[in-house]
């Protein structure tokens, strides 16, 4: 019996990208759907208005009754009872911990009610309805609180105020001040666990913290740890009269770290005195060196180049090798871009962006036949380096879609489970944070396969970002198989909209959904910190000035929840974007995301840079990283949408009439490749035909 295993299919696919035959393959379609959606009932009119009504604090015990055999009674009941909490009655908060205990609204509801009791000091009651699965630090320290008031404070309680004093070099809440208080008076807080947070306030850099600390010393101590924190604050050169310890080399490090984010000349100037003074090793040395060549070359400042060179090899991590290599594209030297990309460690250079980067530099100093190597393994990635990598081949974009047939039953039990019809009926309602509760508690219960069910079935029901943050990477575990996911992972709504606001306003349709992709993940109800709304993130003043010009009816920043308006504006406003910037989408994109002043800057820093290193050179990471997304979205979308896609090396500038690309599959090909011959036939076999 022939098997193929991942590892097998791993190598055979590596040696089919080596020799081109990707360009063979047969196309790959987009996807359909295959499994019929499941829809769950959403809550009517009259249930949103009874939470509307709980959180007014007004919802009677009549209309709450009336809604008690539905999912959500008991988060209705949550929400009245939010507003009762100062005054609740234990008895009523017990009750409800106990109707609902294993819920994830009982642990919503134990946090609101643990905080109210503490305030109330009913510490009796609050250590009947404590968990010791809650988190917050300032419920943590009420609990010590709840069993020092009852005459706890016994062994155990010192152990655990001692753990909780150890458990942070930053300020931990006022709640935490009397446990503390009381901790010393018994002697629990020795010199040691005072230095040892210390310590840890200083790799923080928390001067506070410390000073707060050193109010418990005298003498000597007290006068070192108020030294350490000025230093901290602003170094200075005069550490001759400190110990010569690991501790104060681990402060003074430290604190030239600080400085060096906000002033890496100062520190670059400080570092030889001090570190001479207190005798620092290549570790503390190196603790200083990478801030000050990060912060330098972040900027891309003129001692860049030097201050890299100066950090020693150990101190060297991913985004210091990143920026090495960055540096010296910016100032084109494509010698030293390739050498800083081989010095980067197996796992990271192997990464699509760095093969790519690698092929393109090796291809300008002279080696094609390198580049066109390193090009073949950069294209056997689906994302944008690889897709990059696939233009210059002149090949295919790999893209190996994964669809796994769902059986009608198993999507039905996903959709009738209790938790999941919560989570999605909370969704609904626009409360987020409740929703993700359920959602977590169902997660925790599934197997992957009923995991990726529940994302289909929340997709169907207009959740549709748990594509994104219910697959592939998840509680620390990754499942790299679920990248190909791609109809889960790239949903797409709103198509009729999508393609007649292209059409209006000159776009590719693909980078519109692209755009909702990244900025909202078609949550038309998305509102950010900064006020950016929608489901393309429209900040209100941009609406209106937008709607202004098209002469949309505007009747303020609610307006931008609507799908079909915020469509619209956020349109019209990558097209006023293009004709501003003179058409070209990548830098179009840097604006959107980082706003009009940085982009200026880096325009004006390298105005004749090719795309793909002008890119690579922004210095905001959540920027350069946007761009990069965009683009590779709007290739995914673009095949959603029409089943093969505008080049990106010519998507990226803005020309829409070139040439089209297809997609295939290099894993179908090396699955083909390694499957065994068909047997000869037996004379037996023969004699059957």
């Amino acid at each position: 019996m022939h098997t193929l295993t991942l590892a097998t299919l791993g190598l055979l696919l590596a040696n089919l990208c080596a020799s081109g035959s990707a360009r063979a393959q047969a196309p790959v379609p987009p996807p359909r759907a295959a499994n019929p959606p499941v829809l769950i009932a959403m809550p009517d009119a009259g249930l949103r208005g009874a939470f509307e009504a709980a959180n007014r604090g007004t919802l009677d015990a009549a209309t709450l009754a009336a809604y008690s055999s539905q999912p959500l009674a008991g988060w209705l009941q949550y929400a009245a009872l939010r507003k009762e909490l100062a005054t609740l009655p234990t008895d009523r908060g017990g009750s409800f911990l106990a109707r609902h205990r294993g819920q994830p609204v009982a642990e919503a509801f134990r946090n609101d009610w643990l905080a109210a009791l503490a305030k109330r000091q009913e510490w009796a009651a609050f250590l009947s309805a404590w968990n010791d699965r809650v988190e917050q630090p300032a419920l943590r320290c009420a609990q010590l609180e709840a069993r020092r008031a009852l005459g706890r404070s016994d062994e155990r309680w010192t152990h655990d105020a001692q753990a909780l004093w150890r458990s942070s070099g930053k300020s931990l809440p006022d709640a935490c001040d009397p446990s503390f208080t009381q901790l010393a008076t018994q002697g629990g807080l020795s010199p040691s666990l005072r230095w040892e947070r210390i310590e840890l306030a200083a790799a923080e850099g928390q001067p506070a913290v410390i000073r707060a600390i050193a109010r418990g010393f005298s003498g000597d101590d007290a006068a070192q740890a108020n030294a350490y924190a000025a230093f901290i604050d602003a170094p200075v050169a005069e550490v001759d009269g400190w110990p010569k310890t690991a501790r104060s080399r681990l402060v003074a490090s430290h604190g030239l770290a600080k400085l060096a984010k906000t002033s890496p000349d100062r520190a670059e100037a400080l570092l030889p005195g001090i570190a001479s003074a207190l005798g620092f090793n290549d570790t503390e040395r190196g603790r200083v060196l990478h801030p000050i060549a990060l912060w330098t070359v972040a900027s891309y400042l003129p001692e860049s180049a030097r201050r890299l060179a100066a950090v020693p090899l150990p101190a060297y991590d991913a985004s210091l090798h990143e920026w090495q290599a960055r540096e010296a594209m910016a100032r084109s030297d494509w010698g030293a871009t390739l050498a800083a990309i081989r010095r980067m460690p197996d796992a990271q250079r192997t990464d699509s962006r760095w093969l790519y980067f690698a092929a393109r530099t090796s291809e300008l100093t002279g080696d094609a036949a390198g580049a066109r190597t390193l090009y073949r393994q950069a294209a056997s990635k689906a994302d944008f380096h690889g897709f990059l990598a696939a233009d210059k081949l002149e090949q295919a974009y790999a893209l190996c879609p994964w669809q796994p047939a769902v059986a009608p039953a198993a999507k039905q039990a996903i959709a009738r489970d209790p938790a999941i019809v919560r989570a999605l009926q909370l969704f609904a309602l626009d409360r987020k944070g409740w929703a993700q509760r359920e959602w977590d508690e169902a997660l925790s219960r599934f197997g992957d396969e009923q995991r990726r069910i529940a994302v289909e079935v929340a997709q169907d029901n207009g959740w549709f970002d748990r594509g994104v943050f219910g697959l592939v990477n998840l509680g620390g575990k990754r499942y790299p198989e679920e990248t190909r996911l791609y109809q889960l992972r790239f949903p797409l709504h709103h198509e009729a909209t999508i393609r007649r606001e292209a059409t209006r306003n000159d776009l590719d349709p693909a980078w519109i959904a692209a755009e909702i992709r990244a900025e909202s993940v078609f949550d038309p109800n998305a509102r950010s910190p900064a006020d950016a709304r929608g489901l393309m993130q429209v900040l209100p003043g941009t609406g209106a000035e937008v709607a202004a010009k098209l002469g949309v009816p505007w009747t303020g920043g609610q307006s931008l929840y609507d799908a079909d308006t915020n469509i619209a504006l956020g349109s019209a406003y990558l097209r006023q974007l293009m004709d501003k910037y003179g058409g070209k989408p990548y830098q179009v994109m840097a604006g959107y995301n980082a706003g009009p002043a940085p982009l200026g800057r880096w325009i004006s820093q390298r105005p004749a840079m090719d795309a793909d290193f002008w890119i690579e050179t922004i210095s905001y990471k959540e920027t350069r990283e946007y761009v990069a997304r965009v683009l590779s979205f709007s290739t995914v979308y673009d095949w959603r949408l029409n089943g093969d896609a505008q080049r990106l090396t010519e998507r990226m500038l803005g020309r829409t009439q070139g040439t089209r690309k297809g997609f295939a599959c290099p894993m179908a090909e090396a699955a083909k490749a390694a499957a065994p011959p068909p047997a000869r036939p037996t004379l037996k076999d023969r004699r059957r035909r």
